[in-house]
């Protein structure tokens, strides 16, 4: 049995996408970086589908390299093919949506990483592993890629396993256009189709667009350009028609392209064709992989095309299984997909970057009370950023490199802290909130647009308290909902997790209802957090109603974390035992039942930097393992 269902090989980029849409790239202000190149693409977008899918490709030694290989990790995507190149650089790609039909791009390939992968890249028994390899055509271009790729292919079939070509013709590439021409798709060249042709034979499954046959059949008329291509191999032939679908040819060339097999089609608005052929082929590849007929293979082909095409990005843009479903049972609501709100939520819940089943999280983003201790201590407010890098310190030793622990940290009073927190494998929550407001303000930071989130790293969750209860007044419940509604809009612009914590108790009485009634009205107004923050419910009935209400609106939350509010150690464990008992809760988030006695005495110059970590590290400590004896205790996963 094989172990990989597919290897993708060839090109592997950065995209840098202008962000502004209907310009010049020349006017492009800011750009948004997703990986890129259609080896790579593909590799993703079938990772997304389910498909255990590999890549082999080159990257330079340096951040670019490092955040391709990264994003294909929490892509799903298995990097052991993935060569670091010591000596050049990785490809960048530089992206524009102009309008409808023009997508202005320049690619920065000269010398680069992917372009030297040669045969002692293409390890005979990783090739073994794999029930199918896939190329593109670019890397035919080259004698050395070509001589890895062909290698590839060969062991391949040695193996008993399938091949798929990708012609991806870019004259650009192949040198036949200027560097400004990169979005030039179809130059004719007897030399490009000589070449093609040579290696045509070793295929199972040709795809391409109509120009892409052109070129792999010598003719600009696509049935004879087709019946070349066939002339010269045995594989199944796809032909891409744009808005006309796609057909599928798995024998003799008929005399029209109307009598090719077909599959259901999707008519929705055009955003930006750059990178629909990737998610083309990454449907493609999941219906002819597991097993599906044509039409059933062309029609998930044609949704994950439909959805490219419908988004900014290529590998960003492509769906999630969970989503290619739910697309399949609600059909097209909005034409222009992205602005379809429930199917965003089911693209971004279930393609979120990583897994956290547990969540221990040491809490010292407190401003208020930390700003009152020094005041009480005699000492500046300054203190207060000093200490918060022996809370990071105490954090980092707890969690030593394991997975499952974060840090709560602000930028006002913590900054150093949360930037030296950065890349350590902690999960990250910033909260935004103004200490104490009711009504809700926000730091100053954000802005009155909320702009300050844009130069947040990405790995930060936005995370916001607010003081509401259901029995506060109209006028407070407007406007503290309009503000977490906007708050909410605005981290998903900036592709960044949102945590929403409610405190009710500290606003008015509470019973088994309130939490629930609290989370339905968010859910209501359109706010679908990725994570809760809910205060320890004193009743398994609160907890139970609290855990229904966020089930019951979004299956693929995140889950909830349980605040501390400065509770005795002892209580927390009572408090634990109840919140570990549903699945939902995945841990804690705790502050100053960890951080308060040490703030206080080193503040007071009582103790040394030392010993204020080592009591912190103990109280954490102590804290995981009380949540650990909960959650063993009801025998619920973690």
């Amino acid at each position: 049995m094989a172990k990989l269902d597919l290897i993708t090989i060839g090109r592997s980029s950065v995209d840098l996408y202008g962000a502004q849409i209907g310009g010049r790239l020349e006017d492009m202000a800011s750009f948004n970086k997703y990986i890129g190149g259609s080896p790579t693409n593909i590799a993703a977008g079938t990772a997304r589908l389910g498909l255990k899918s590999a890549l082999i490709t080159r990257v330079g030694d340096e951040h670019m390299g490092r955040f391709i290989r990264e994003q294909l990790v929490r892509e799903g995507v298995d990097v052991r093919g993935v060569k670091t190149d010591l000596k050049r650089l990785t490809a960048l790609v530089l992206l524009g949506i102009r309008d409808e039909e023009q997508f202005p791009l320049i690619f920065y390939r000269e010398n680069c990483a992917d372009m030297a992968l040669c045969e002692d890249d293409i390890d005979p028994d990783f090739i073994a592993e794999s029930a199918c390899v896939c190329v593109t055509g670019t890397h035919l271009s080259h004698p050395n890629t070509e001589a890895a790729v062909l290698k590839a292919l060969r062991l391949a079939r040695e193996h008993g396993g399938r091949t798929a070509l990708d012609i991806d013709y870019r004259p650009n590439l192949w040198g036949l256009a200027g560097h400004g021409d990169g979005e030039s798709r179809f130059i004719e060249s007897q030399a490009v189709t000589a070449k093609l042709q040579s290696t045509l034979h070793w295929f199972d499954l040709i795809v391409g667009t109509e120009e892409e046959f052109h070129i792999a059949g010598g003719t600009t008329d696509t049935v004879a350009a087709l019946k070349a291509v066939h002339g010269v191999s045995k594989a199944v032939l796809v032909c891409k028609r744009g808005a006309l679908g796609a057909v599928v040819f798995d024998g003799e060339i008929p005399s029209s392209l109307d009598e090719g097999q077909t599959g259901q089609g999707f008519p929705i608005e055009v955003f930006n064709v750059l990178g629909a052929g990737d998610g083309f082929m990454s449907g493609l590849l999941k219906g002819w992989l597991t097993g599906e007929d044509w039409p059933t293979a062309l029609k998930f082909a044609n949704a994950c095309g439909a959805f490219a095409v419908s988004r900014h990005g290529c590998t960003p843009a492509y769906p999630s299984l969970e989503e290619l479903d739910y697309f399949f049972k609600t059909g097209i609501r909005n034409k222009a997909l992205r602005k379809d709100a429930a199917l965003e939520q089911v693209h971004w819940s279930t393609n979120r970057d990583g897994e956290w089943p547990q969540m221990r999280v040491f809490a010292f983003d407190h401003r208020m009370q930390l700003e009152a201790m020094c005041d009480e201590a005699g000492v500046p407010h300054e203190r207060i950023g000093v200490f918060k890098q022996l809370c990071l310190k105490a954090a980092l030793q707890v969690s030593n490199g394991q997975a499952g622990y974060g840090i709560l940290c602000d930028s006002r009073l913590g900054r150093e802290a949360l930037y030296r927190a950065a890349g350590t494998g902690l999960w990250i929550g910033r909260p935004v909130e103004w200490p104490g407001s009711r009504p809700l303000v926000l730091e100053p930071e954000l802005g009155e647009d909320f702009g300050g989130l844009s130069e947040w790293p990405v790995e930060n969750t936005v995370k916001v308290l607010c003081f509401y209860h259901p029995g506060d007044d109209a006028a407070l419940k407007q406007e503290q909902e309009a503000t977490v509604k906007r708050l909410f809009t605005a981290s998903r612009r900036n592709r960044l997790e949102f945590l929403l914590e409610i405190i009710p108790s500290k606003v008015g009485p509470t019973n088994d209802e309130t939490a629930a009634t609290i989370i339905q009205r968010f859910y209501d107004i359109g706010v679908y957090p990725d994570w809760w923050k809910l205060e320890p419910m004193k009743t398994a009935g609160a907890w139970a109603k609290a855990c229904d209400a966020i089930s019951r609106n979004d299956p693929y939350t995140r889950g909830i974390v349980v605040l501390g509010l400065d509770a005795p150690a002892a209580e927390l464990e009572e408090s634990f035992k109840t919140a570990a008992s549903f699945d939902l809760v995945k841990g804690f988030a705790v502050g100053r039942t960890i951080f308060g006695d040490a703030a206080r005495k080193w503040l007071a110059g009582h103790s040394s930097d030392e010993e204020a970590i080592a009591d912190m590290v103990s109280r954490y400590q102590g804290l995981c393992q009380v949540w650990d004896r909960s959650r063993q205790a009801v025998a619920v996963p973690a």
